[in-house]
């Protein structure tokens, strides 16, 4: 018997396989298991592409933080008044203007507060003298005097980045999805540099703001193909890594700005703000050179059976990394042979809506990034000074503001080490509903029983505690959104990875578009405003723990993949269940995949709710309790 048991190993049937014997496994599916190791792995080509990645980042940073300086608000002095306000006086003025006019300083709602009713009688002038004190001595608001009357075409002028930032994530995004990375790259870096040195040139406020739509729109596209290329070029143990060091370069352009500002100051034949303009722009220029020297991503083509495209590129790669192809043991050249017959198939961010689990993990992120940033500027509003003076308001909280992002940056390296991606944003998360939620409701009653007849203390510390409140939950949500950007490019599939992490970023510009919507209607329903965003971090808490953690983890390639990684108990963190892939047919039948929460998991559960909930009830009725006095006061 054991002589036939021989003999049948040595003659095998001639179909090939025993009636017992398994499909052999494919290898191209699996791209960081077999693929990208056969090339060399994390190799010298691959860490070129990253550092050219890496380049662009620090003037997307310059780009992205322009606003502060292009539309920044200047002191006003009135030279000349209107006749029938030539008497008017103001209460101890700052100075006096030419004229004998006594000249005004702005705030900046533009209202005059601090003057009394004389918001009327402020914008009364026929001549401004506008001075600036951010690094520039003219900008777009002391160009056209965007001020009183004008003062809303600013606000539009800052809508039209952001704005066009959203649209620029969600179209150029699914672009990248059917198209590929590398055209997207390319037709952004060029009309980049169109519309950027277009809005140097602009005639008006109108066609400036239209030009920074654009401008906007273009540079959405060039953040997003980088952000994705960098992500697929690495391997699971370098992606968390390579993407920070961008996220540092990122912030050392918000760091240099004010320097480049101040070298573009009080230039002989141009405005400042146009000199700024082209600074800025031009070293996009260093970006022409990627159309031949930065190839597709291979993950892309892949994904997406360019399977000609890939044979040719994975040559290419392993010529670079020096490696043998010819000898290749894993037999994923000899795979790749046998697909070359098959057409391309591409897919769309559309097709998500027909998954179980994939959509809600992305929406889960969307709403984290949304909270995340809108919640950073309510943080950031109450970080401000009403009473100081406005050349060290700007100063100081751009770099604050700055500092706490080196900061984020440098904490969330360690804390997603240690503890995973979902374990780092559900810590950073817990930490911004507990500043905000303390913010609001613990301060409004400091004082209020011990320190009733003492104001002057009260008024004290309770500006002191609102300042470390607001300092901490700025640190925490700039966290919770880088980390909610990069948890979206991990679970997302390959073949939808740009259009689900451009919802994710224009969720974010959604948030960040609160700052200049509120500051539109000179702050009113700000506090308000602050208690729906800490409801939105409860929630957003509950929401984490039912994510998967992706850490050490290869990414999902197809749709299949990326429905089947689902979350695991939390009894073993360490360890990730992922579903045995389904093919095309079997995928319409992907059933939800059950939740078992053990006993530690259910723990785990009720200790993070907990943490939410203790200081939510007693805030959240203090919020009410204050929102009512608020209304009474108001006489609604």
């Amino acid at each position: 018997m054991a002589a036939g048991r021989t003999e049948a190993q040595d003659h095998p049937p001639e179909n090939g396989f025993t009636p017992l014997e398994h499909p052999v496994p494919r290898l191209l599916p699996h791209i960081d298991g077999s693929v990208l190791p056969s090339l060399g792995g994390f190799g010298k080509h691959q860490k070129q592409l990253v550092v050219l990645t890496w380049i662009p980042a620090l003037f997307i940073g310059f780009s992205q933080f322009s606003d502060y300086f292009l539309l920044a608000q200047p002191n006003g002095t009135c030279v000349q008044p209107l006749s029938n306000h030539s008497n008017w006086t103001a209460p101890n003025p700052p100075g006096s203007g030419t004229g004998g006019a006594p000249a005004l300083l702005f705030r900046d709602n533009d209202t005059g507060e601090g003057y009394g009713d004389g918001s009327a009688l402020l914008c009364a002038c026929k001549e401004w003298r506008l001075e600036l004190q951010t690094g520039l001595s003219q900008n777009v608001v002391t160009k056209w005097n965007l001020v009183c009357d004008s003062a809303w075409k600013v606000h539009i002028a800052k809508f039209s980045l952001l704005v066009g930032s959203i649209f620029g994530y969600l179209v150029m995004g699914v672009m990248a999805d059917w198209f590929g990375r590398h055209p997207v790259l390319i037709l952004s870096v060029f009309f980049m540099l169109v519309f950027g040195v277009s809005v140097a040139f602009s005639v008006n406020v109108t066609m400036f703001s239209t030009l920074r739509f654009f401008e906007g729109f273009c540079l959405a596209g060039l953040a997003l193909s980088l952000y994705v290329l960098r992500i697929e070029l690495c391997l699971p143990a370098w992606r968390f890594s390579m993407t920070m060091v961008a996220s540092f370069l990122m912030v050392g352009g918000q760091l240099l700005m004010p320097g480049v500002a101040a070298l573009c100051r009080n230039w002989p034949d141009r405005d400042d703000w146009q000199v700024l303009q082209m600074v800025i722009i031009s070293p996009f220029v260093l970006m022409l050179p990627y159309v031949w020297i930065f190839p597709e991503s291979l993950r892309w083509l892949l994904a997406t059976q360019h399977y000609r495209r890939s044979k040719a590129m994975m040559l290419c790669i392993a010529k670079k990394n020096q490696v043998d192809m010819t000898t290749e043991p894993s037999g994923v050249l000899t795979e790749l042979e046998q697909e070359l017959h098959k057409k391309p198939k591409r897919t769309c961010i559309v097709k998500m809506m027909s998954t179980r689990n994939l959509w809600k993990n992305i929406v889960v992120l969307c709403v984290n990034s949304l909270t995340g940033y809108g919640i950073h500027h309510c943080f950031a509003r109450s970080m401000m000074d009403p009473e100081a003076k406005p050349i060290a308001l700007c100063h100081a909280d751009y770099y604050t503001m700055a500092g706490i992002a080196v900061a984020t940056c440098l904490a969330v390296c360690p804390a997603v080490g240690l503890m995973g991606r979902r374990g780092g944003l559900l810590t950073f998360m817990i930490i911004t509903a507990l500043a905000s939620l303390l913010q609001l409701g613990l301060l409004n009653l400091i004082g209020k029983y011990s320190l009733r007849h003492d104001t002057v203390l009260r008024d004290s510390l309770n500006r002191k505690f609102s300042v470390a409140f607001s300092i901490i939950g700025m640190f925490s949500s700039h966290a919770v959104s880088t980390l909610s950007i990069f948890f979206c490019a991990e679970i997302t599939p390959t073949v939808i990875r740009g259009g689900g992490l451009g919802l994710v970023l224009a969720s974010a510009g959604f948030g960040m578009l609160t700052a200049p919507i509120m500051e539109l209607h000179n702050q009113k329903g700000y506090f308000l405003h602050h208690v729906i965003f800490a409801c939105c971090t409860l929630l957003c808490i509950i929401c984490l723990l039912l994510l998967p953690e992706p850490r050490g983890q290869p990414l999902p390639e197809s749709l299949a993949d990326g429905e089947s990684f689902t979350r695991q108990t939390l009894l073993h963190p360490g360890e990730q269940h992922l579903l045995l892939a389904k093919t095309e047919g079997e995928y319409a039948r992907v059933h939800d995949t059950p939740l078992h929460l053990s006993a530690t998991g259910g723990a785990t559960v009720a200790v993070a709710t907990a943490l939410a909930a203790v200081p939510a009830t007693y805030a959240l009725a203090t919020c009410g309790e204050v929102i009512g006095n608020r209304v009474v006061a108001n006489g609604v």
